[in-house]
């Protein structure tokens, strides 16, 4: 009985730090400043709106899905007339890239700058650069919901 009662007061002592550490960790990023020494934390964006200023819709109650893409553009690449039906956010990591709404709204972004996403409004991007654009993208949705939808007539990936 003793060796049950040493690992369930092992797991409750891991549980208490990790509690603590989450709690440390939250505590800077919720004050935009790092208290651990060695930590640094900078907010890269926090918005209810996207780069145009259009506010980002509610979440739906379904199960929620979480994905992360990476895309690599080469210079002279562009990506096909798109919408999202989900909120999405990115940082661009190297190169530059314009995006542009079909209303004509234009974002340049360059390298280490962040962007929140438009949702359900129709937009493409290109790298008008001469380096790759090396972009990361967070998409917050549902299971089975997809994170992009072509425009009509629109050849793209999956």
């Amino acid at each position: 009985m003793s060796q049950l009662s040493s690992r369930c007061s092992r797991h409750v002592r891991a549980c208490l730090i990790f509690s603590l550490l989450g709690g440390l960790i939250a505590a800077p990023v919720a004050a935009d400043q790092a208290t651990i020494p060695g930590v640094e934390v900078e907010r890269l964006a926090r918005s209810s709106q996207s780069w145009n200023g259009h506010p980002l819709p509610a979440y739906r109650p379904e199960q929620p899905e979480i994905t992360l893409l990476r895309f690599r553009i080469a210079p002279g690449a562009r990506l096909p007339l798109h919408q999202h039906p989900v909120i999405n956010a990115g940082v661009l990591l190297s190169g530059e890239l314009t995006v542009e709404s079909k209303a004509g709204e234009i974002l340049h972004l360059k390298a280490g700058e962040a962007l929140i996403e438009l949702v359900g409004e129709l937009h493409f991007g290109y790298n008008a650069g001469t380096e790759p654009v090396d972009l990361i993208v967070f998409y917050a949705g549902n299971v089975e919901q997809p994170i992009m939808e072509l425009a009509d007539g629109a050849a793209g990936h999956d």
